[in-house]
């Protein structure tokens, strides 16, 4: 293998589309005014810039303009959407549904929200990452005002029943909230149909900026109503006060766009070139276990498990050459196994031994190529210094085994 630096950390990031960039310059130089500033052309062309991305943004989601708020990225549009229904349907109830596989934006939130007094249902999922719908619906009591679903796993890719949640919730009269940034721009997302409430998402996981992000709030049957979290300005319909980002927004739009236009291509490439990874990985090594639903995930995600390696080092073999994830970005300082990984029920040493492989719009056939060698290659390597390895090719059932504890 070159020295070709090949990136298959999608989920973390995407690279910045160079014509969403393309787009983005003249907000920074000469359209530089303050899209609040409604008495000069400075603050109308800067206006009128987020006005027309805010349409871009509606549209990919099926949503109205107005039902979009702008906010720093899906972080902070999660904790919106959690902290701000707690707070403003206080009265009706206090109780919230989730998932143990949500992102930790979702959760960090929730447990806040149990800080405050309020209560709180992590779900566990099935063995293939999906939600168990009869659960989720015996967990809804008359205090629910929410429940809180992502669209699709950021560390495996799989995609949850949205629409029969959205009719759960429906029925039920409790506010359906999904985190959709790994979804939105890759898949085809419509909120209006799914009976989702409140969307967060984000620019930077479509080709879009960092630091600019959405939330999507339903306007009518029913109105949603959120608290707001930061005060000053009453920007964003009172919801979010706050300079508007306008570069990154204008940006955000034209990714939007572009996502649109582009992403049934995209996917069929990418769940073509993901395919071609995994039967290239299976094929030349033994011990290799694929995480999460298979039929139910993103086009472009794979999340693997290759026996009696550990994730971390294997990934030193080949980490100044090919970018990948071992468990979630956000989370990855942390030397525990992926919690979502062991929601799934996987034991410590398969959890440890994964590695997720998010493909993008500039994932070349070459990239595939030289992943599979760098990677199998890794796995060898790594397997022929493992005694543990060594014993399970002499036959030995490792899990009769009572290791000492020293």
């Amino acid at each position: 293998m070159s020295n070709r630096r090949i990136y298959l950390d999608n989920n973390a990031t995407t690279p910045t589309d160079p014509r969403v960039v393309e787009t983005m310059l003249p907000y920074f130089t000469n359209m530089y005014g303050n899209a609040a500033s409604r008495n000069h052309p400075y603050g109308w062309e800067a206006e009128e810039g987020v006005d027309y991305a805010r349409e871009q943004i509606a549209q990919l989601i099926g949503a109205d303009p107005k039902e979009i708020i702008f906010t720093s990225g899906a972080t902070e549009s999660d904790n919106l959407a959690i902290k701000g229904v707690f707070e403003m349907y206080a009265r009706k109830g206090n109780h919230i549904i989730t998932l143990t596989t949500e992102h930790k934006a979702v959760l960090d939130a929730c447990q806040k929200v149990e800080k405050k007094g309020g209560s709180v249902t992590y779900l566990d999922v099935k063995g293939d990452g999906l939600v168990d719908l009869a659960e989720l619906e015996a967990a809804i009591t008359d205090k629910t005002i929410m429940i809180s679903i992502m669209f699709a796993n950021n560390e495996t890719g799989v995609i949850q029943p949205m629409k029969e949640i959205g009719e759960i919730c429906q029925k039920h009269g409790v506010l359906f909230m999904s985190d959709i940034t790994q979804a939105a721009g890759k898949i085809p997302v419509d909120v209006k149909e799914l009976g989702i409430h409140l969307a967060a998402f984000t620019a930077h996981k479509m080709y879009g900026p960092k630091g600019v992000g959405a939330l999507f709030v339903n306007r009518k049957g029913p109105r949603v109503k959120v608290t707001a979290q930061l005060d000053g300005g009453g920007h964003e319909r009172g919801m979010r006060s706050g300079t508007l980002n306008v570069p990154g927004i204008v940006g955000f739009g034209k990714a939007a766009k572009l996502c649109r236009e582009e992403m049934a291509q995209d996917a069929q490439r990418l769940s073509q070139l993901r395919d071609k990874l995994q039967t290239g990985l299976m094929a030349s090594l033994e011990e290799v276990v694929i995480n999460g639903n298979e039929e139910h995930r993103m086009p472009h995600v794979t999340n693997m498990s290759f026996k009696h390696v550990e994730g971390e080092g294997l990934m030193m073999t080949f980490n100044q050459n090919i970018a990948l994830s071992s468990g979630s970005a956000c989370t990855s300082a942390s030397l525990e196994p992926s919690y979502v990984l062991k929601a799934l029920g996987l034991g410590d040493d398969l959890a440890h031994s994964s590695l997720r492989f998010s493909l993008g719009r500039f994932t070349t056939e070459e990239d595939i190529d030289d992943a599979i060698k760098a990677v199998a290659d890794g796995v060898n390597h790594m397997r022929s210094l493992s005694p543990i390895w060594e014993m399970y090719k002499e036959g030995i059932d490792l899990e009769s085994i009572e290791w000492s504890e020293h």
